[in-house]
This record gives C-alpha cells, structure tokens and sequence, in this order.
C-alpha cells in the first residue's frame, strides 16, 4: 500500500497532488449549476462539491474557490439569490465536463454544447432539460473557511422535480435508475450501481 506523509503530499508535483487530494476522498456528487445574470446570459457550470446540510429546512451547499478572479455562476447567484443543481446523467457528461472551461460572462454555455435550457417554475434561472433530478434553490448564506480561502455557499431547496421512474414508495430517489454520475477527482466520472437498501439501524441487544 502506498503511504504519503503530509512532508511528502507537499513534495509532490502539482498536478500528481491535486489529482491524489481530490480523489482520495471518495466519490463526489456530479451536478450542473444552472444561473442567469442580471442581463439574462444563462451560464452552467460543473460542480463536484455539493453536500447535504440538512433535511429541515431542505438545505444543501457547495464549496467555491477565492472570487480574486471571476467567478459567473457565484455573481449570478448573489445578485438575484437563486439558482438551480441539475443531477448529470450518461448521455451528457462530455458536456456537462466541458462547462468547465472559462467563458467570458457574455457567453452562455448552453450555446457553446448540446446542453438545452430549461425555464421552468417560479424562479428564472435555468435548467438543464432532460436531467432526472433538478432543484430550484435559494441562496441563504456564504461562509468562508478562511485555512482553505473557500467559501461554502449555503441554499435552501425551493423546488424540486425528480423523474417518476427514479422515485420510490419510502421517498428514497434511486439515482441508479437515471444513470446519474459520480465523480473520482476532478475529471473522472462513474455511474454508481444499486447494490442494497439497509432498515435504519439500533443497537444491538
């Protein structure tokens, strides 16, 4: 088993460092940020870092790099409080992954793949069309981490649409079914399979 000490993570070339960092800690969700700015550009981008904060209220969050430089779907997001996460799915992950290239704010992504918007709801961001699971959210809080120069953007979940084939009768949404992706590091992406439902857990007596 290969062993890195914290002397030797430092050592390491840079981009061996950032693949075994973002990767060492397991898989990651694979969603699609969906934004609009105050002039209606639609932007999209990939995100790896979307987590679950907590059921009551629905609340979920994300981690942004430094905004030193720019940063659309962040500006988006605070100069009209809301957006949307799209699950990515098989079929579209060569251009949900291509999202990720830095646009200049005045172009839109959905012009630049084969990604289609989605209006929908009582919120003006956009979705992305066909993705199995889509959120609208409202923007509630950012804290930043200052030993990383992070930000974990925290959102409530105003709307939620989930394909009916991937819902089932207890309300757990089978991602599987959707052939929605994973994430190993940064550009690695994976398709989960259904395995087993365990009951909730006691103690044993």
């Amino acid at each position: 088993m290969a062993i890195f000490k914290r002397k030797d993570i430092d050592a390491l070339d840079k981009i061996y460092k950032i693949n075994l960092i973002n990767s060492c800690s397991g898989f990651k969700s694979a969603n699609l940020l969906g934004s609009i700015s105050t002039e209606g550009v639609s932007n999209v981008a990939v995100f790896s870092s979307v987590i679950h904060l907590g059921s009551n209220p629905p609340t979920l969050g994300f981690i942004l790099r430094p905004t030193s430089v720019p940063r659309n779907t962040h500006k988006n997001i605070k100069d009209l409080g809301h957006f949307t996460i799209n699950h990515i799915y098989e079929e579209i992950i060569e251009d949900a992954h291509h999202t990720s290239a830095k646009y200049p704010d005045n172009i839109s992504e959905f012009d630049v793949t084969e990604l289609e918007e989605e209006f929908k709801g009582e919120f003006s961001a956009p979705f992305v069309k066909n993705a199995p699971v889509q959120m609208s959210m409202k923007f509630i809080e950012e804290i930043y981490v200052p030993s990383n120069d992070v930000m974990l953007i925290v959102s409530q979940i105003e709307e939620l649409y989930v394909n009916d084939a991937l819902l089932q009768e207890d309300g757990l949404i089978n991602l599987s079914i959707g052939k929605v992706v994973a994430i190993n590091g940064l550009d690695t992406y994976t398709i989960p399979t259904f395995k087993k439902q365990l009951s909730y857990q006691r103690p044993r007596k």
